[in-house]
């Protein structure tokens, strides 16, 4: 009966996925034979709970007749999320969860929630052998790669964070840039030398990186590019990092230096970005990006069958994202341009104080996004959008801006991006982060533990009772 059910379940999540997959795709993996896994990577998608993967997963099904790459892999579950101070988590929290094994307060990392310092399974890892990639499309002093090395009260102290990663002793992070190097007025407060002390090499953009020839490295995006993430896949920056790019180094890296076993964990940071923004184009395209990074690993995976661990989850959902009717992806498609990069153009245009028609924003719209020629606008929307244009531009009567986590978006973009939705059939409940439960996926070595974790506590103790299946962890659920 237990399977008869396990199986009902299955065929309800795979009707509700279009039928991209059947009940035998759920079912769980044979028993791996080999010992712990020598190769562990552990993806975290930064806000990408179910609402913005089912979103991702339906553009690629309707639109590519494809699918997510994390999709395909033969364990699935879901996660609690809430932290110790609050039903909805804040990255910190979420992370210290995912990296210790420990529930704490919002704002905290590393340190559960009695301020007493936790240790990440990077850290265990690496005091049994392992070589250590903790990796991000978003600062590598933010809380989710913070998580797997720092100890801090509060997520905001970049420079401890900073002093920390330079102590840590791992073979290879990456991020878009540091936010800790200046003292409250401004002057070098000296963290950079830190890293230098500490032997670790510091790598800027693309073009440097064969210049990498140290074990440890720090490998940034090119100098005066912003600290806070590398730019959104569909701004299509030229000269930046990309998570694929970062995900792929860090792996040649960890296997020339490490090459018996090692540990990596990527996150798909500009992700939750793009989700406070409400921006449902920019944060598909970000996830399917992260999927790219994903299918590296997942290379690597049918290399070494049975010495690789994959585990793909999230640290919570942003937004409140859902797909609603009428839905229509494929006009992420016409969208060029990330709602923050259309707001600082529209910015700039008012700086400038030249003359803009609305004829001329039209032409912008339709280039940029698609709209009035590849969507149909209703003349009632239209209507909306000119009052709005004329407001901010011409009486200059509506400059207030939307202000989410990340961004302060000019009203005007607001409105155009809140149109797109609607004509896309997406639904946001909120700009900051939601209690709603996050996937989880698994491959490889141990990957049939994984189908019964429902709390994001759990996972970080399981991986190391598979890799370390003889040593006392020290993590705490």
């Amino acid at each position: 009966m237990k399977r008869q059910a396990l199986k009902a379940i299955a065929l309800g999540i795979c009707l509700l996925t279009g039928g991209l997959c059947s009940p035998e795709t759920f079912a769980a993996p044979k028993a791996k034979t080999s010992a712990a896994p020598k190769y562990i990577f552990y993806f975290i998608g930064d806000g990408m709970g179910m609402g913005p993967v089912m979103t991702a997963q339906t553009y690629l099904r309707t639109v590519k007749n494809s699918q997510l790459t994390m999709s395909t892999l033969p364990v699935w579950s879901w996660i609690q999320t809430y932290s110790a101070s609050s039903p909805v988590t804040d990255s910190a929290a979420a992370g210290t969860a995912l990296s210790t094994g420990s529930k704490t307060r919002n704002y905290m990392l590393g340190m559960n929630a009695d301020t007493v310092n936790v240790t990440s399974i990077a850290k265990t890892l690496k005091d049994n052998g392992y070589g250590i990639g903790v990796v991000t499309s978003v600062a590598p002093d933010d809380a989710t790669p913070g998580a797997f090395y720092a100890h801090v009260p509060n997520r905001n102290m970049f420079y401890q964070i900073g002093s920390q990663m330079a102590e840590a002793d791992y073979e290879f992070v990456a991020g878009a840039g540091l936010r800790g190097t200046r003292d409250s007025e401004g002057k070098d407060n000296g963290l950079l030398d830190k890293f230098a002390e500490n032997n670790v090499q510091i790598i800027c953009g693309p073009n440097e990186i064969e210049q990498i020839n140290s074990r440890k490295v720090l490998l940034l995006n090119p100098k005066g590019t912003k600290a806070t993430n590398i730019g959104y896949t569909i701004d299509s920056i030229k000269g930046v990092l990309n998570l694929p790019l970062i995900t792929e180094t860090c792996l040649a890296h960890l296997e020339k230096y490490s090459p018996s076993k090692f540990f990596m964990m990527v996150e798909g940071g500009n992700i939750d970005h793009a989700l406070h923004a409400n921006d449902a184009g920019a944060a598909v395209k970000e996830i399917l990006n992260f999927d790219q990074a994903l299918r590296i690993a997942l290379d690597f995976y049918t290399r070494h069958p049975n010495e690789t661990l994959i585990v793909v989850t999230a640290d919570h959902d942003t937004g409140g994202m859902a797909l609603i009717n009428p839905a229509k992806p494929q006009y992420f498609d016409y969208q060029k341009i990330s709602k923050e990069e259309f707001s600082e153009y529209c910015k700039r245009i008012l700086k400038s104080r030249r003359t803009f028609t609305w004829d001329d924003m039209k032409q912008e719209l339709s280039d940029k996004f698609g709209l009035f020629t590849q969507i149909h606008v209703k003349e009632s929307v239209e209507e909306g959008l000119k009052e709005k244009f004329e407001a901010t531009f011409e009486n200059r009567s509506d400059d207030e801006d939307q202000k989410t986590l990340y961004a302060s978006f000019n009203s005007f973009a607001v409105a155009v991006a809140q149109a797109i939705d609607k004509a896309a059939g997406i639904g946001f409940t909120t700009t900051s982060h939601s209690g709603n439960p996050v996937p989880l996926f698994a491959i490889g070595v141990g990957a049939d533990n994984f189908k019964n974790i429902a709390n994001n506590n759990l996972i970080a103790p399981e991986i190391l009772r598979i890799a370390l299946p003889a040593k006392k962890t020290g993590t705490k659920k």
